[in-house]
């Protein structure tokens, strides 16, 4: 029988699109630290030296959404108008409207059909989980997930300082033919931004020993393990100047890898009333449970809406069996 290689990847905080998420959770948090009953849809937009906020919200409350944008961007690092995106500098544009009524009267309790609070839209969502990690993640996106961690850790701590905050990692897990047991790893690679002035071999040795090997179990890498670092040679045009990010579109790093199905929806700007994330979220608890409560191996839970309705339109569980 043939091993069988799956192979997942994550970004980093400073990666233009995971910016985008951390700007529209941070505008949710805001929002839901003066009026837990906010309503929130928060879309962002980074390209080059410019962040745009657009999305629905209502809200008793009022926080000064610039200053938490330029916190949340300083946070991630991009504090250096050398590197193009500067939050102390960065051209803020703010195009947030109110939630519309007729979407309002199908959530909020007491309105509506259903006089239950209601699910903010149709659609469904899954939660996952197995045996694989401690984390009861997948090994290849736990894995992925640890490695861009790791960057951003030796980064703000100065140990590798030529390190800049974008960067992505993927890595390739073979499995046994019943795919029970993890044999070792096929690939790893992980690019990461950097200074101009460090030299290629510096990088490859600093990456290689303060990231990859502090993570990756050492009886995982073998001699035919393909470890890939910075594979272009250069990559020091990153963050927004080298990619337009957007809210969003890192739907398969934020849940299993693509070992588990997804419904499409993202999380990141959405208050609870939205179903993508909250039920999202209540399926991989209860997957979680499942596994760590050693009733199956694997558990993958599905759940269905529809808009203004409280209770599910469909539930379904797979433990695999």
């Amino acid at each position: 029988m043939k091993d069988y290689i799956f192979t997942s990847e994550s970004v980093s905080e400073g990666h233009p699109d995971k910016v985008c998420d951390q700007i529209s959770d941070a505008v949710l948090d805001a929002y839901l630290k003066e009026d837990p009953n906010s309503r929130v849809a928060c879309e962002t937009l980074v390209k080059n030296n410019l962040v745009v906020i657009a999305g629905e919200i209502t809200s008793k409350g009022n926080p000064d959404l610039e200053s938490v944008v330029r916190k949340v961007i300083n946070d991630i690092g991009y504090d250096n108008d050398a590197l193009g995106f500067n939050g102390s500098t960065c051209e803020f544009i703010n195009h947030i409207t109110q939630q519309s009524p007729d979407i309002a009267q199908g959530v909020n309790e007491g309105q509506g059909e259903d006089l239950n609070q209601g699910a903010g839209d149709q659609g469904l969502m899954f939660g996952f989980a197995c045996n694989e990690t401690p984390s009861l993640m997948p090994a290849p996106i736990d894995l992925s997930h640890q490695l861009v961690k790791k960057q951003s850790e030796v980064r703000k701590d100065g140990l590798l300082s030529w390190l800049r905050p974008d960067a992505k990692s993927q890595v390739s897990v073979i499995y046994d033919d019943n795919r029970q047991q993890i044999k070792s790893l096929s690939a790893i690679v992980l690019s990461t931004q950097h200074d101009e002035d460090v030299s290629y071999e510096e990088l490859k040795d600093g990456v290689l020993n303060e990231i990859i090997k502090p993570i990756i179990p050492s009886e995982w890498i073998t001699n035919d393990t393909k470890i890939l670092i910075n594979p272009t040679g250069k990559f020091v045009i990153g963050g927004p100047v080298g990619d337009c990010g957007l809210t969003g579109r890192k739907i398969i790093v934020d849940t299993y890898g693509g070992m588990a199905r997804h419904g499409g929806g993202a999380f990141s700007g959405k208050d609870p009333s939205k179903v993508d994330r909250s039920a999202a979220y209540a399926c991989r608890y209860v997957a979680k449970n499942v596994v760590k409560a050693k009733l199956a191996d694997y558990c993958e839970i599905q759940i269905s809406y529809a808009i203004g309705v409280a209770e599910p339109t469909s539930i379904s569980i797979d433990t695999f069996g």
